[in-house]
């Protein structure tokens, strides 16, 4: 076994409940795994019931000692065993596409082998142990974003990951990209001899889709918080009222999220020049009056998918499933993705209505009214400001729009009509990363435009943490005095929010 290095803090590889909190220690910080005891022990229990089994019986195991899918009825000789696992994995490997992102395949790594640990997966020790060295020395399987049906888990995907387990496909080591078995040598490792069910145990599952989850997750929390804040920013720039904000309009139809959103609207704003001065309208626009209540339903949105997805991946996702102390090998339909499926598609809906509402403040300011020039621009005809900064945020709003199609909806029928309902979630997972890409590129463009409207309130000045903002964000992004090319603006600005912490 490999040693991991010693620079490094270590996360163990156990039962304990993986939390939003562990999930984001191990996003920000660079830690080794290490298997636990306990999920040695649980590891070596499973594989040593199922070899037995397979000595002392002639019964058939699904994907075990028989064919797959369709071919469920096709017994495979005991001599074959083990040929069958290494068929599986290279006739599986079909995927297509785009590269799957790297930080999405350390994910990937991290939950198979979190999955196998449990002990109901009939792998040995020294697969889940080579999977972990993977992760520990960044050597990343090539896998890609297409070939997926998110129903027998995610079969190609998973393929690609476990091709390297046997010296077959292709890697990222050190930033290039690398033939696995030139890696396994250069290390000095023995592709792994697959045992029974290993080839299953590593391909079925649902990995792929949950690691999209995690990622899209963790952003979509933070995302959340970006808008609430921008949001402020263009409260005081639009030189809005806070009564919308008054905690007794929240306390009469408290939705969790409602209330939240309204509380920190007003403790981002709570020394505020801007808005503790008299105002001249009655209402505004329902872009910022209805804040609390758009943000909020979806903040509501991503608590359930957030705990749908901390449910799977804390969850065995193969097939079969093995339980040594109940004597029982049972096929049945864990690896099936409807559940991340439907949560994919209500985060695309709930984060596509965030960048909606966006959008539609960032017109507000460049409308010329409260007191604000025409696009945003001193001499605007001669100079046409932030016009056209709307239109890219208003074409990728349409873009979401047309991405929150809901995949789960959709089926198509496989494997000779054996799998003949299937999730999609693989696809709700890569357009739901799209959708928050996007979102990203919205709320860039609403604080440039925020910002820039903003400086027109002058002397006045908006809160500490505005004002705090403000000047971080002039440290990347001059006013705008004159026409310049703002394309280079609106990258500015999508990285600072990506810097925010």
């Amino acid at each position: 076994m490999v040693a991991t290095t010693i620079d490094k803090a270590l996360h163990f590889i156990n039962n304990d409940w993986l939390d939003i909190k562990t999930l984001q220690k191990i996003a920000h910080h660079k830690h080794d795994l290490v298997l636990s005891e306990e999920a040695r022990q649980q590891i070596n229990t499973c594989r040593n019931y199922l070899d037995e089994k397979l000595d002392n019986s002639d019964c058939l195991f699904y994907g075990i000692n028989t064919g797959f899918g369709f071919l469920q009825n096709v017994a495979i000789d005991k001599t074959q065993i083990a040929q069958l696992q290494y068929n599986l994995l290279q006739s599986h490997a079909c995927g297509l596409g785009e590269e799957v992102p790297h930080e999405i395949v350390k994910w990937m790594l991290f939950l198979k082998i979190q999955s196998l640990s449990y002990g109901h997966s009939g792998v040995q020790e020294q697969t889940v142990q080579r999977l972990i060295d993977f992760y520990n020395y960044d050597i990343t399987p090539i896998i890609y974003t297409q070939g997926s049906l998110g129903a027998s888990g995610d079969l190609s995907p998973l393929s690609h990951l476990a091709l390297p387990l046997i010296g077959l496909g292709e890697v990222y080591f050190k930033g290039k990209k690398r033939a696995s078995k030139d890696v396994l040598e250069q290390f000095g490792w023995q592709p792994i001899e697959l045992q029974s069910k290993e080839g299953i145990a590593l391909i079925n599952g649902t990995q792929f889709m949950a690691a999209y989850g995690i990622n899209v997750l963790l952003k979509a929390q933070k995302l959340l918080k970006i808008a609430d804040l921008i949001a402020a920013i263009s409260i005081d720039a639009f030189d809005c009222s806070l009564q919308p904000f008054h905690p007794k309009i929240h306390s009469i139809r408290p939705h969790q999220g409602q209330v939240e959103t309204a509380g920190d609207i007003c403790k981002i704003l709570i020394n505020s020049q801007i808005a503790h001065q008299t105002k001249t309208q009655v209402q505004d626009p329902y872009s910022f009056r209805c804040i609390p209540q758009v943000h909020g339903a979806s903040k509501d949105s991503i608590d359930f998918v957030n705990k749908t997805f901390l449910q799977e991946i804390n969850a065995v996702t193969d097939n079969p499933n093995i339980f040594p102390e109940d004597d029982l090998i049972l096929s049945g339909g864990n690896f099936h993705g409807q559940p991340l499926a439907l949560a994919f598609d209500l985060m695309c809906m709930a984060m596509a209505e965030i960048g909606s509402i966006s959008e539609r403040r960032t017109y507000q300011l460049l409308s010329g009214q409260r007191g604000l020039p025409l696009f945003l621009v001193k001499n605007s005809g001669l100079h046409s400001g932030l016009m056209i900064p709307q239109y890219t945020a208003a074409g990728i709003v349409s873009e979401n729009k047309q991405l929150c199609t809901p995949a789960c909806i959709d089926s198509i029928v496989s494997s000779n009509g054996q799998e003949d309902h299937v999730s999609m979630g693989a696809n709700a997972a890569t357009k739901c990363m799209r959708v928050l890409n996007n979102v990203e590129r919205i709320l860039a463009i609403e604080l440039l435009t925020a910002t820039q409207a903003l400086a027109f309130r002058r002397p006045l000045k908006s809160s500490t943490i505005v004002e705090d903002i403000y000047e971080d964000f002039r440290k990347k992004v001059s006013f705008n005095d004159s026409d310049r090319v703002l394309h280079n603006d609106i990258k500015q600005a999508v990285e600072f929010l990506q810097d925010i912490v």
